[in-house]
């Protein structure tokens, strides 16, 4: 996918047909709510017309005052059947919103990162002002657009049921309308697509600049970051004032249309009272009718910028729940995997848009086994461990745990059997002991401290204000990377999968800090089949066997010493290590 994905036309409105349908009883209610208040708000317009005859007939009074009850009853039901309208209608659109805007983050987390269209900013646009805008619309527009269409439809009906002539006259105004909204839809719906696209822009630009702060300060670039910032918000404020001044030359053409159809109808009107086809109140209602139509139907109009604004909005939403699945084969129904060994069989892969990175890797590892994993910077190694974690689906072959191919597993299958822990661990906010909980919901607090007793950090978090209980993370106690990559470790003794991959999981502790979380990281995958993807080769020295990956092949493999007696690429990556890095005490 070239870029953030959004939905076309025909594809927001396939999944707004299907929410109806799954909504029918609500929508069929509020429709018939509207259509009820519709009928009651044109009652006392076409009773005020038998009115103005019966006054000029001199009719009793007591036919005045049946018709003053009419009147004011038929306003009553009007109001209350128009309030419950409103609040049906924007309750059933709230209630669509909100479980899209639930599935846009579900499916935003499901999502492989290789196949992550949508940057941090650019989600956090789709999810705050894209949601914002659509519930502008659904809370406000949709009601206000509903009620407008019914009485405009029932007022025509109206006028057409006092002379046919008079519906003839009120229609004139539809294809100035008409001609209004042709000019006006062709150039505003592209510019708040654009419009909402320079938002996420900005978001996107600015949520990148406040997360890499330090590096921002490290190398000076607050001004150029700022200068990105400000060029993005001008292009977001020029895009608005461009749509901005469409809307009022619409507004415009919406005027010229009242003033062309309410002279149509006086015209019309006065012709047939001339010619004793119609009463005077008849003609009066007629008008009167028309009259009333202005504020609705404006409305109706004028909510299309708004209701232009929603639809680029949710476009954007159902652009992300949209978004294919990659194709999988049917889940795995078999017997539970035999063991532990952990096969990858002639694996290929590529990212999307580029070159192959994996080209039939071959590797097995027996249960129990731990294995390191080295290479030159893009030789495949994340890639490859990322595979054998079932987080990447191969273009070719296959990775397996205990011969069950890892991409059959259901999800809980999945977690039971492989962990992947990488160097960028985030700590959730919230309670630590929460957070370690994570791995393995129902763990005692007993559990918990087990598990950082195993990997070295019990000592540290007892010293914490609340221990256990002390909230970390944004806003809380802020840990350090070493501490943060010991609470991963904690939570995959916590899971106590079968398999556990480490990918770079001890590159963040620093020169002082790798001996302490190496030792950690052997604690908690004692016992278990253990790939390390080793950015310090002291991880390599470790291990039961060595793998060289280059180049998406694999070089070489065998025991530490044994590669550094054959003098190949592993010995080369050994002797660079050595040169460069201090030795621990």
């Amino acid at each position: 996918m070239s870029g953030p994905p959004i939905a076309d036309r025909r594809e927001t409105l396939r999944w707004l047909r299907g929410e109806l349908r799954a909504r029918w009883g609500e929508a069929a209610g509020a429709l018939a709510v509207g259509l009820l208040a519709a009928a009651a708000g044109v009652t006392p317009v076409y009773a005020l017309g038998v009115l103005v005859d019966r006054v000029r007939a001199g009719a009793p009074a007591s036919d005045i005052v049946g018709i003053t009850v009419v009147i004011v009853a038929a306003a009553i039901v009007a109001g209350v059947a128009t309030a419950l309208s409103t609040y049906l209608i924007a309750r059933l659109g709230g209630r669509i919103l909100a479980a899209l805007r639930e599935d846009v983050v579900a499916r935003a987390i499901t999502l492989p990162a290789t196949r992550h269209p949508i940057g941090k900013g650019e989600l956090m646009s789709r999810v705050g002002p894209d949601v914002a805008a659509v519930n502008k619309a659904v809370t406000d527009v949709l009601p206000t657009m509903t009620s407008s269409v019914l009485l405009a439809a029932l007022s025509v009906a109206a006028m057409a049921g006092i002379d046919w002539r008079l519906g003839l006259a009120g229609l004139v105004t539809a294809p100035l309308y008409v001609l209004a909204l042709r000019w006006y839809l062709p150039r505003s719906g592209p510019g708040y697509a654009v419009e909402r696209a320079a938002v996420g822009e900005r978001s996107q630009l600015l949520l990148e600049s406040v997360q890499g702060l330090r590096t921002v300060h490290a190398y000076r670039l607050e001004a150029p970051h700022l200068r990105g910032i400000d060029a993005a918000s001008a292009r977001a404020r020029d895009v608005s004032v461009n749509v901005f001044s469409l809307f009022t030359r619409f507004v415009g053409r919406i005027n010229r249309a009242e003033f062309v159809g309410l002279t149509v109808i006086v015209v019309t009107g006065f012709l047939l009272v001339r010619d004793g086809a119609v009463t005077v109140g008849g003609t009066a209602a007629a008008a009167v009718l028309f009259h009333r139509l202005f504020n609705p139907v404006s409305m109706l109009l004028y909510t299309f910028d708004e209701l232009q604004a929603g639809g680029a909005g949710l476009a954007r939403l159902v652009g992300v729940v949209t978004i294919a699945d990659e194709p999988r084969s049917a889940a795995w129904d078999g017997p539970a995997p035999q063991d532990a060994t952990l096969e990858v069989t002639g694996v290929r892969f590529g990212y999307p848009g580029g070159p192959e990175v994996l080209h039939g890797v071959d590797l097995r590892i027996e249960a129990g086994q731990r294995v390191a994993l080295v290479g030159s910077t893009g030789a495949g190694k994340s890639t490859l461990a990322a595979v054998a974690a079932g987080i990447l689906q191969p273009a070719a072959g296959s990775a397996s745990i205990g011969g069950v191919p890892v991409a059959l597993m259901g999800p809980d299958l999945l977690r039971s059997q492989v962990a992947i822990i990488t160097q960028e661990t985030h700590v959730f906010a919230g309670e630590l002991i929460e957070d370690l909980r994570l791995a393995r919901p129902g763990a005692t607090e007993a559990e918990v401290d087990a598990a950082l007793a195993t990997v070295g950090a019990a000592d540290w978090v007892r010293a914490l204000p609340e221990g256990v209980r002390t909230v970390v993370g944004e806003g809380g106690h802020e840990l350090t990377a070493a501490r943060a990559q010991q609470i991963a470790l904690a939570r995959l003794v916590l899971a106590d999968p079968a398999v556990a991959i480490l990918d770079e999981a001890t590159a963040e502790a620093g020169s002082y800090g790798a001996r302490d979380l190496e030792d950690s990281a052997l604690a908690a995958t004692a016992g278990r089949t253990t790939l390390v993807v080793a950015h310090r080769l002291t991880q390599a020295r470790s291990a039961d066997r060595v793998v060289v990956l280059e180049d998406g092949r694999v070089a070489e493999e065998g025991g530490h010493d044994e590669l550094l007696l054959a003098g190949g690429r592993y010995a080369q990556l050994w002797a660079a290590w050595e040169s460069r890095t201090p030795t621990f005490p």
